[in-house]
């Protein structure tokens, strides 16, 4: 049986919370869309773009890749929107 590797790229929009956790944040979107690696484009994380995340992704064996919006909510935690991109798989 073939396993295909899903990687999923956050593309957050505004700036995140100053006390934000970004590998907590990783883990918990990990657990809950099922993807074995998370990127999140924001300025704390160092991804550019999301051609800079899909390559990183690329290059760690993901053959499969999903970009999602997400955006803070009120109390700081990271929220994703319905729309999903599929970049490649």
């Amino acid at each position: 049986m073939i396993v295909v590797k899903t990687g999923l790229i956050v593309y957050v929009v505004g700036k995140e919370p100053a006390d934000w956790d970004v590998d907590a944040q990783s883990t918990t979107i990990k657990q809950n869309i099922k993807a074995d690696l998370v990127e999140i484009i924001t300025v704390k994380t160092g991804h550019f773009d999301i051609s800079d995340a899909w390559c990183s992704l690329l290059t760690r064996g993901m053959k499969r890749i999903v970009c999602r919006i997400g955006k803070f909510t009120s109390t700081g935690n990271l929220a994703l929107t319905g729309n999903e991109l599929h970049l490649c798989g």
